[in-house]
Order: C-alpha cells, then structure tokens, then sequence
C-alpha cells in the first residue's frame, strides 16, 4: 500500500511494465493458439471476482494473476487472426506501442494550450490521413472515439444549418425535420437522429436495390413528398461499406440529390473508407469528396486499436458553431492560429489518440496499408468464388471488399415454398454458425437480408492469412454437413 502523495514505485512499476509488455508480446505472438470465441456460461466471471471492492490496496502481482486466469478465458479474441466476426479489427504492435505512450502521458487535448503538441499531432496526422486517402485540402479531421460519435457530431452540425437558431432556442416548436438513411444503414444513424431530438420520426428509411446499395431515385422522391407536406429535410447519409453486406452507395448520384434540395451530406465510410488508398479500389468510392462530412474508422481496417475514429468535415464552422459553448476559464488567450479541439464535439476531455494513429501511418506507411487491403479483398473474393462454386451455398449480396455475406442451404437443390421452409433455413444457418463459433477455430456473425438470415464474413486482421481463411470454409462446409445430418 502507497502513503498519501505517492503512486508505485519507479522500480516496482518498471518490473511491473516489463512483465505487462512481455506478456502482450507473447500473446500478439501465440494468439492464433487461442481459442477466438471462449466457452464460458453467462455470469461466470462476476461469480469469480469478490462482489465488494478490497479495503486495503492488494498486490498488483495478484491482479495481473487473476487478469491472466480468470479474464484472459473469457475474451472474445478481435485479435485472433481467424476472427471474422462484426467488421475484423486489429491492435497492431505499433498501435498498442503509441497507446502505452499516450497512457503513460496522460494529457488532455481540450485547448490547444492543455497539450499543444497533442492538439497539432492531431492536425497532422488526420491531414496525413487525407492525403492517402485522395480527399481534397479543404476537409478537416478531428478524432473521436467511434463512428457513432463522429455520426452524431455531423449530424448535429447538419441540424445546425437547417435549424439556424436551435444552438440557442433548441427545437420546441420546430416543425419536423428529417435525415434520410438506407435500409441498410448503421443503427447509430437513427441513434443520433433521436439523440438531436429529431425522434425516430426524424428518419427516414430510402430503399435499396437488389445490390444493397441506396436508390438516388427512391432518395428524390421522398425528399420531394416530405417537402410538398411541409417537412424540413436535414440531412442524408450515405454508407460506404455498408454492416450487413459492405455495400457501397452511390454517393455522386446522391450528392446530385443532395444538392438540388439543399441537404447536408454525410458519408459513413467507417469501413470502406480505408479501401480509397488501394488505387483499384477509390473507384468505388467516387462521389465521396463532393460530402460535407465523411468518417472514417482507423480502429476498423487500419490498424489501429480501438478507440479512433476520425470525422472530416469540410464546413467547419457549422461543426464548431453547433458545439462552441466556452466558458471564461478555457478562452484562448493565444496570439497566432490555435484550434481547441472541444468545440469539435461533445467531450471536453479528449486522449491522445493521435498518437498511435501517426505510430500505424509511420510504420506501415502507403505501400504496406496498400498491400495489406489489397490481399484481404483478394482473399475475400476468392472466398466468395468458393461460395458460388459449391453445391448448398450461395452468396447473400455482391462481394465488393474484404466482407462477404452468404447462406448455407438445406440441400444443394434446396427451394422453400413455405414460410416454414424458409425458417428451417434461417436456423440451420443460425446452428451452422453455433457450431462454428464453439469451435474455438473461426468466429463469425449473421445479418437478416430480405427477412431472412444470412452467414457474414468479414476480412481485416493484419495477421490473417489466406491459409485462415481457406480453414474457416472447409469448418463452415463441415458444420454445415453436421447440421444438415441432424
């Protein structure tokens, strides 16, 4: 136990550190050994800990024990390279090595006088990212924590400019807004619509074609028939890289839609965004630089340990101007241009997640980021190519990145007549993936598609290989052989 005024001791904290890096050395090395998804019953780790916190301060000895026995079997390893559930992330070496830094320093980048060179990193290596990914000068970054949040801060932004007043007087009285979103959007869209006080009125769903992917010409006439009946049209989102199927949306001919009825466009590129610095792939994003908002998650095919999303917005002041509530004691009083990253956002305290953003760009650099996304759409790809050649499977939706969505059929001439017919196949893809899972070898999630259940796969682990990959569709092919034997 340390006296009051006192932390660790420099010497117990550096044994101490050198035991936490060895061990995070030795995982990154050997996680592939692990079982991805743990078989553990729901509770059991509460069951295993004391229900109050000690009295006296324990030995860290003890909690990094515990830490290694009781936590470590109930994790869900994203680090696994055959995790292919969600959209596959990674914590890569560097990365982890810049959120120890940023830890260890503890600074918070409210104001730019707070931590200067956090403030400025920021700046710089958000514009870094801009560059490699072709969007033109005039767009800022700032980084949050997740696309939920960097949704939220455009739309609020968004409802800015419609609402000119609601800064001050709020929305009482207003008449009703709404924000437009495909059938396939991201739940945190319509979060952030009822968060800004629009409601789930405030949403509105535009249909999609038989590729996922938002219809413009559906988007036009819903705009027009909520203007005719007096709604204010808001905003539009457009999804790169959609959750269920990574679909891609047309954002040129949205943003056409967007522009003749004077709506803030914003493009969730959370996942696909990366896919713009592979040049064969920035074709499918064509359109994207015409928003006035894009967000692009670096902790989801770049890298980077979670948390660290970055919002870009090429109207900054409307972001500044929705969010800018400065008390007299965080006034800059700085001569020269400064930016006080709290009026960006919702937080006022705000980690150095720059940090390990700029050790990922450094280390892999253009060339390595390229040649990483590139073997994982390959690989993906070439999975799909699986999918459509064997009898019983089929695809669920065009493979256009590194996520693939997919079904398990009954039998290989296998065509429901029935609504029943149709729930047996639901749950056999639905038991197939059980199956799958507690094996410990794969992991992997579904999504509805047109009301029925579909199989997702999705590709994006630095330390993946086409070798994880083939090994998941020969497990899926035998689960489903299992199931189908039932």
């Amino acid at each position: 136990m340390t006296a009051p005024g006192s932390d660790l001791p420099p010497e117990e904290f550096r044994r101490l550190a050198h035991e936490v890096s060895d061990w995070i050395a030795d995982y990154l090395r050997d996680v592939a050994d692990l079982p991805v998804y743990p078989s553990v019953e729901p509770g059991a780790l509460r069951r295993s800990l004391p229900a109050a916190p000690p009295d006296a301060g324990e030995s860290l000895d003890d909690a990094l024990s515990d830490f290694r026995d009781l936590v470590v079997p109930g994790l869900t390893h994203w680090n696994h390279p055959a995790f292919f559930g969600y959209f596959a992330i990674t914590g890569s070496a560097p990365g982890i090595l810049g959120e120890m830094l940023s830890a260890g320093l503890n600074v918070n980048a409210m104001v730019w006088r707070s931590s200067p060179a956090a403030t400025e990193l920021e700046e710089v290596v958000t514009d870094w990212l801009r560059q490699l990914l072709g969007l033109p000068a005039p767009f800022d970054g700032v980084i949050n924590d997740t696309a939920s949040s960097s949704s939220l801060y455009a739309l609020a932004a968004a409802r800015e400019v419609a609402y000119p007043d609601a800064h001050r007087a709020g929305l009482f009285g207003q008449r009703q807004g709404r924000v437009y979103l495909s059938e396939q959007a991201h739940s945190s869209i319509e979060k952030a619509v009822v968060t800004l006080g629009l409601g789930s009125a405030g949403c509105r769903r535009i249909a999609t074609d038989a590729a996922f992917v938002m219809r413009p010409d559906a988007l036009d006439e819903a705009v027009a028939s909520d203007v005719e009946r007096g709604v204010r049209p808001v905003a539009v989102v457009a999804t790169l890289g959609t959750t269920s199927t990574a679909s891609m949306d047309p954002v040129r001919e949205i943003a056409d839609v967007a522009r003749a009825h004077g709506l803030w466009l914003h493009v969730d590129a959370a996942y696909g965004g990366p896919a713009a610095i592979v040049p064969e792939l920035r074709p499918l994003l064509e359109g994207w630089e015409a928003a006035d908002s894009i967000v692009v998650n670096p902790h989801k095919w770049l890298f980077t340990p979670v948390d660290c999303s970055v919002l870009y917005c090429r109207r900054s002041e409307d972001l500044v101007r929705a969010f800018s509530v400065v008390p007299e004691y965080l006034s800059s009083t700085e001569t020269g241009e400064v930016r006080d990253l709290m009026n960006y956002g919702v937080p006022l305290g705000r980690r150095f997640r720059a940090l390990k953003l700029w050790f990922v760009l450094r280390f892999f650099g253009r060339r390595g980021i390229v040649e990483r996304l590139r073997a994982h759409v390959a690989w993906a790809r070439e999975l799909a190519g699986w999918v459509e050649e064997a009898p019983g499977w089929q695809l669920a939706a065009p493979a256009s990145l590194s996520t693939i969505a997919f079904r398990c059929l009954p039998s290989a001439s296998w065509a429901p007549d029935s609504e029943a017919d149709a729930r047996r196949q639901d749950e056999l893809n639905l038991s197939v993936m059980r199956r799958v899972n507690a094996s410990g070898r794969a992991f992997l999630t579904h999504t509805v598609l047109r009301e029925r259940v579909a199989l997702r796969l999705s590709v994006g682990n630095l330390r993946t290989t086409r070798d994880h990959v083939r090994d998941t569709w020969a497990l899926l092919r035998e689960a489903a052989d299992a199931e189908r034997a039932r």
